[in-house]
């Protein structure tokens, strides 16, 4: 038993620590009182000394209040619960189905629904997407199967275990892998995925001292057999007419290496490749690629003014189809970034539900759509996404975002802080050991499986036996009236034009 003496000292010493405590805490107060009393530049403090500073931690707190307990299902930006959750929950493995009926708004402009047909297609008519190559003039064309693959993300922007995660994932699915702007890294290789180099305005993994365009270091990526495309990037949905920002803080050693630029300083591209002047540059550019690789490149670019097509086109046609560029994927306004300007990802670009409908429109009209394949990328997540981009003519889907909610993003807003709370985006050893590469893989894979699945149902629901063979006769559009009106309707398609039109 403890002895009363013990006790009171006990007690005693309790009662001298809550003493000295209160008297610090009543310091710090005053401390804080003086200081915004005194003050001038923030009127909140000043008039409102101590307590005018909850104002900043419920600015922060409000993030994720709204996040979780106030936003509904569908109306939360840039993506809402219900989008991720179906994400959440396909790369998991865990069914998709829901009950009761939809809570997705069947009324609102814009919204897109699928045709289904009285005689569905029957799992034992049901056939795999059929295979598309792309570059059938190179030395060496890439043939793929699947219609859903990994958008560019460079490491750098996002972290080791997020890259080696997606490798392994993209191989156990049999997609690609694009490797954003930021070079090839070992771990980008390490799961054996097919891979797409990508070409920045900084020309980083493939630039000499000056920063230009090295063609022996692009014969050097290009000898690797897991590289089997290029694609220059013009511009990014969410920083159409600026290049890629990468924090000082996220550039180590390792990363500045693969790059060829300085450590632990802000890494900002130039806002489009210096060489690249008008169309006849571009395509240039895209031949002297692929002579030197011998290997399919395309570009990557936001649609906004779109007069430039037109001329490209106009040349192509001129110059001959050996100039034509192998694949444009088509990034929208709404894409995603770990870093940009407000005023760039809010007013900026066309988004995908105008752009890729325009530019297959456009290509199809010069009789170009068959050389030239169309990737869509920007905001294309679900089922019904990558169903909707296939009907307007996209011979592939690519997403970011998606693959880093199957990575376990939680859509903090952390990006571009090196703070993220999943390992995703930060080079913070202690945040990086939640994110188990190999566990992580294999939601990145059941990803991809179960968007090819549900996809699938989409197109079988609607009589085709594979998703590939959707067209715009399978969705119609929601108008302003609240009734719908075939997609063929709300994208009319100009007439092809002749050979004198042509000249």
């Amino acid at each position: 038993m403890i002895s009363d003496g013990l006790l009171f000292r006990v007690l005693e010493y309790t009662s001298l620590l809550f003493v000295f405590l209160t008297g610090l805490l009543v310091m710090v107060v005053i401390g804080m009182y003086i200081a915004d009393i005194s003050q001038t530049r923030h009127a909140i403090r000043k008039n409102y000394p101590v307590i005018g500073r909850f104002r900043y931690l419920f600015e922060k707190l409000g993030t994720f209040f709204r996040q979780y307990f106030f936003a509904m299902d569908r109306e939360e930006l840039p993506f809402n619960r219900a989008d991720r959750t179906w994400v959440y929950r396909a790369a998991k493995g865990i069914p998709t189905v829901a009950a009761f009926g939809s809570t997705r708004d069947l009324t609102r402009t814009g919204s897109v629904l699928f045709v289904n047909c009285p005689y569905p297609i029957l799992g034992r008519d049901a056939v795999p997407p059929q295979s598309i190559t792309i570059g059938d003039c190179c030395h060496n064309p890439y043939t793929t199967r699947g219609f859903f693959h990994i958008s560019g993300m460079s490491y750098g922007a996002i972290s080791r275990p997020a890259v080696r995660a997606l490798s392994h994932g993209a191989a156990r699915a049999g997609c690609w892998l694009n490797t954003g702007e930021g070079g090839l890294s070992p771990y980008h290789l390490e799961g054996g995925a097919d891979l797409i180099f990508q070409i920045g305005t900084a020309k980083y993994g493939v630039r000499d001292q000056e920063g230009r365009l090295s063609n022996r270091k692009l014969k050097e990526v290009a000898s690797i057999e897991r590289v089997r495309m290029f694609e220059i990037k013009l511009s990014q949905g969410a920083k159409p007419g600026r290049g890629g920002m990468l924090p000082g803080a996220k550039i180590n050693g390792e990363i500045a290496k693969i790059r060829g630029i300085p450590a632990w300083q802000d890494s900002v591209s130039p806002n489009r490749h210096p060489e690249i002047n008008n169309a006849d540059d571009l395509l240039d550019m895209i031949m002297r690629v692929r002579d030197v690789t011998g290997k399919p490149v395309g570009f990557k670019t936001v649609i906004g003014a779109y007069d430039w097509l037109d001329e490209l086109f106009e040349r192509i046609l001129r110059r001959g189809l050996d100039y034509a560029p192998d694949f444009i994927t088509v990034d929208s306004a709404d894409g995603g970034t770990g870093a940009a300007p407000t005023a760039l990802l809010d007013y900026v670009g066309l988004p995908i539900r105008e752009s890729l409908p325009l530019v297959v429109d456009l290509l199809e009209a010069c009789g170009l759509k068959g050389r030239i394949r169309v990737i869509a990328s920007g905001k294309l997540v679900t089922a019904g996404d990558v169903a909707w981009a296939l009907c307007a003519g996209a011979d592939f889907a690519v997403s970011a975002r998606g693959f880093m909610f199957a990575l376990g993003c939680i859509q903090a807003m952390q990006c571009d802080k090196n703070t993220c709370p999943t390992g995703i985006t930060t080079h913070n050893p202690r945040l990086q050991k939640g994110l188990d590469p190999m566990l992580k893989a294999e939601r990145v894979a059941n990803y991809v499986r179960r968007m090819e699945y549900d996809v699938g149902t989409i197109a079988h629901a609607c009589g085709v036996p594979e998703p590939r063979q959707l067209t715009r006769a399978h969705a119609r559009v929601i108008t302003e009236s609240g009734l719908s009106i075939p997609m063929e309707a709300y994208y009319p398609k100009p007439e092809r034009r002749t050979n004198d039109e042509q000249e």
